[in-house]
C-alpha cells in the first residue's frame, strides 16, 4: 500500500476514506492505474488531513477566511431525502465560514464527450434562495444534453444540489471548487477548449448561493512553492508534480 501514497500521507486515513466513498477504487486496481484521477486527489489533498493548517488557499477564492480547519477526502454531500445517490466529493476544506467541496479531473474531461443526464428528481423545491443560475443550468443540459464536450456539466450541478444542503447542516457558505489538471500528453487545443467551457459555465451560474470557482492543479500548487511557504509544504508540491505531472 505504501507505493501508492507519496511519504507523509496518512495511507490508514486514506484508505478508510476511500473505502467508505464505495469507488472500490483500491481494490479493483484503478489507484494503482497512472492515470487515476484519485490518487492525484488522494495525495493532494490526504497530506493535509492532519497539517490542515498548512493547505495553501485556493486561487480565486482569496477572499475567503483560511487557514483551513479540516481537510477530509471522499466527503459525502447528501440530498435532502432518504434513499437513492447522493454525490462523493473528492475532499471537502472547511473554513471558519465555507465549506468547499473540490471536484478534481485528471484525464477524464479529455476522454469522451459527455452527455449530461439529470433525472427528474432534482426538480423539487429543496434547494433553497438564490439557486436559480443552477436551476437554470439543469434546465439547459436537459435540453441540450451535449452541450459541453470536456465539462461534466451535470456531474457538477449533483454536486452544487448536494452542497447546498451539506453546507447548511454545519453552517457554513458552499463553494463548489473544480480542480483540473492538464496532463502533458493532453493536447494543447484540448485543454483550450475545456478552459473555455470552464469559463462559460462559470459565467452561467455566477451569482448563486453555492458559489463555482475552478483552478488548475498547476497554477495550485505554485502556491505551495511561493518563498513564505514551509519548507515540507514546497518539498511536497514538487513531489506530487514529479509523481502525478498535474
Amino acid at each position: 500500500m505504501s507505493e501508492l501514497f507519496l511519504p507523509g500521507v496518512p495511507a490508514d486515513l486514506v484508505r478508510l476514506s476511500l473505502d467508505r466513498a464505495g469507488g472500490n477504487e483500491l481494490a479493483s486496481g484503478k489507484f494503482a492505474s497512472p492515470e487515476s484521477s484519485a490518487a492525484l486527489a488522494a495525495n493532494g489533498f490526504g497530506w493535509f488531513i492532519e497539517r490542515s493548517s498548512l493547505l495553501p488557499a485556493f486561487p480565486g477564492l482569496d477572499d475567503i477566511e483560511w487557514p483551513a480547519a479540516s481537510v477530509e477526502i471522499e466527503r459525502q454531500m447528501r440530498f435532502p431525502w432518504q434513499g437513492g445517490r447522493h454525490p462523493w466529493l473528492d475532499a471537502a476544506v472547511v473554513t471558519g465560514t465555507h465549506l468547499i467541496g473540490v471536484e478534481s479531473k485528471r484525464f477524464e474531461p479529455f476522454r469522451d464527450q459527455k452527455q449530461a443526464v439529470l433525472a427528474q428528481a432534482y426538480d423539487r423545491d429543496v434547494w433553497g434562495e438564490t439557486m436559480e443560475p443552477w436551476l437554470a443550468m439543469r434546465d439547459a443540459l436537459r435540453e441540450d444534453p451535449l452541450s459541453y464536450r470536456y465539462l461534466d456539466a451535470a456531474q457538477l450541478v449533483k454536486h452544487a444540489f448536494g452542497l447546498s444542503t451539506g453546507a447548511r447542516r454545519v453552517n457554513r457558505a458552499p463553494v463548489l471548487l473544480y480542480l483540473y489538471a492538464e496532463p502533458p500528453s493532453v493536447p494543447a487545443s484540448a485543454c483550450s477548449g475545456h478552459r473555455a467551457e470552464i469559463e462559460n459555465f462559470s459565467a452561467a451560474v455566477r451569482g448563486a448561493r453555492v458559489r463555482f470557482a475552478a483552478t488548475s492543479w498547476a497554477d495550485w500548487l505554485d502556491r505551495f512553492a511561493v518563498p513564505t511557504a514551509p519548507p515540507a509544504v514546497r518539498a511536497y508540491a514538487e513531489a506530487l508534480r514529479l509523481k502525478f505531472q498535474p
